[in-house]
């Protein structure tokens, strides 16, 4: 599948170069300002018609004719190759990652850099510059990222078995661990039964995909993918913080406070144990607290408050708080210059996109159509009840039309009234404490950088360290078998790609 890939990764380039040498001999056709075409992915079972209700009203706000071309997530970016090779480009490109075949169009031409033109636009000009660094391709903004929220991480635990146990929410890692102990041995549910564990891990071997042992190797200080060390970025891997913080995992597993089929748990049943009274614990996006709770109000709606507790990041070993964030975005928006070809169009375009990222589409995208599926409450937007089939067609279209959001100044858009009071009360804590933990975020500071070794064999790479994490977790190698992997990955072309990064680096200074 890589290999195909990277080939029709090479065969765009050729075809996008070979596109734009035809178009500068001649005459640029006219272009029609008033249309706009989009290619996106949409999640959902089916895509919006269109003639739908949220269609309707997104031309209405733009002033566009608006053509959206919708695939299916799953087939998205082998459609998104085929399509640039096409002579059937449209103005605005949902990418959905810095894959090789993105960097090779971008870096060939084939986007518009808009590292200097955003900044004209109030609604494109971000208000997290840190974001936008991690978007870009060797700090080069190649489209208006997707913003999400970079401060997710947390650590959710069973409230009602903290309480039983006369315990305080964990503030640190040893916290975690004294807590993951209590829930193993001393019988939390009251049921007189060896059946209880402390934390649940499900199959999660890749580096750098926010997976709980990234988490806790950042707050134990060995960084965020890459860290600087003595002038020089290296791999998180390679410091001693992420030999210590995986001890301290491997001590958990040892004394079977983590789930005994760590290295094999389907991911899809991460909420069960949790909910069964198995398993205590879950490190994962704060999200899930809402996910949790929801499943004990579906079990029994008169008493499923206080079963879930959560905080956010926890301080490491020497006291400091090494805060996990996500690179805060999920791909962008980029716009090809085969379908705009002049700097007219270039800024019809982005005014289009500008007027996408205001208030009035934001809430579209977000919320719906007030009056239709949603009534704005104290700020907030509720859900009208009952729902009407209009109403329940727009909130499910919106969950394709999300995609084109961006927000990159933020959300400009109503929260969500969240159901009961407690929920709300939950919903407005872990907005608080994400906003405090970002405070303390540590960044990766190679995530703008696009190593060419990397982009030919890092997935490769990466396995060997990932791999022999899990087996030195499980307990088939030992500590000097994990050091042998991370020399095997710098022999195997880690060297190189470390090279790579430092000169990007070096560079971008």
């Amino acid at each position: 599948m890589i290999t195909r890939k990277l080939s029709l990764a090479a065969a765009v380039v050729t075809a996008t170069a070979l596109t734009l040498t035809a178009c500068g001999g001649g005459e640029t056709p006219a272009v029609d300002s008033t249309k706009i075409s989009i290619m996106a992915p949409f999640l959902e079972a089916q895509p919006p018609t269109p003639d739908g209700a949220v269609q309707q009203k997104l031309e209405e706000l733009t002033g566009k004719d608006v053509s959206i071309t919708w695939t299916p997530n799953a087939s998205y970016e082998d459609k998104m190759n085929i399509t640039l090779a096409s002579s059937e480009i449209p103005q605005v490109l949902v990418v959905q990652s810095k894959s090789p075949g993105f960097v090779k169009n971008a870096e060939a031409g084939a986007f518009w850099d808009l590292t200097d033109k955003l900044d004209a636009y109030p609604n494109l000009k971000t208000t997290f510059p840190e974001v936008q660094n991690n978007a870009s391709v060797n700090g080069k903004v190649y489209g208006v990222f997707r913003a999400r929220g970079p401060m997710r991480a947390a650590v959710m635990f069973r409230q009602d078995w903290l309480d039983k146990l006369g315990l305080k929410a964990p503030e640190t890692t040893e916290d975690l661990y004294n807590v993951a102990k209590a829930f193993t041995e001393q019988d939390p549910d009251g049921n007189g039964q060896d059946d209880t564990w402390g934390i649940t891990i499900p199959k999660w071997g890749a580096l750098g995909s926010n997976s709980p042992y990234d988490i806790i190797e950042e707050w134990y200080g060995a960084g965020n993918r890459w860290t600087e060390k003595d002038g020089k970025l290296i791999p998180s891997f390679e410091t001693e913080e992420f030999l210590e913080a995986n001890r301290f995992v491997k001590k958990m597993v040892d004394e079977k406070l983590i789930n005994p089929d760590f290295a094999t748990f389907d991911g899809t049943k991460w909420n069960e144990p949790f909910f069964t009274g198995k398993g205590g614990i879950i490190v994962d996006v704060d999200s899930r607290v809402s996910v949790l709770i929801n499943l004990f109000k579906q079990a029994n709606p008169n008493d499923f408050e206080n079963k879930v507790g959560f905080v956010g990041n926890l301080k490491g070993p020497d006291g400091e708080l090494n805060a996990h964030p996500t690179d805060g975005y999920s791909g962008f928006l980029a716009i090809p210059k085969t379908s705009v070809r002049t700097e007219a169009e270039l800024k019809n375009v982005l005014d289009f996109l500008n007027t996408m990222n205001g208030k009035d589409v934001a809430t579209l995208f977000n919320n719906g159509i007030e009056g239709v599926n949603f009534a704005v409450e104290d700020g907030k937007a509720a859900t009208i009840k009952p729902e009407t089939p209009e109403g329940k067609a727009v909130a499910t279209d919106i969950k394709s039309y999300a995609q084109l959001g961006t927000n990159v100044t933020g959300n400009n858009f109503y929260p969500i009234k969240q159901a009961s009071d407690y929920e709300q009360e939950v919903f407005d804590k872990r907005v608080e404490v994400m906003a405090k933990d970002l405070k303390s975020a540590v960044y990766n500071p190679a995530a703008s950088f696009v190593s060419p070794t990397y982009v030919a064999k890092g997935a490769q790479l990466d396995n060997i360290v990932a791999d022999a994490r899990i087996k030195y977790l499980a307990g088939q190698i030992d500590e000097q078998g994990l050091k042998d992997a991370i020399k095997l990955w710098k022999t195997s072309g880690g060297d190189k790609v470390q090279e790579e990064i430092n000169k990007l680096w070096q560079d971008s200074k």
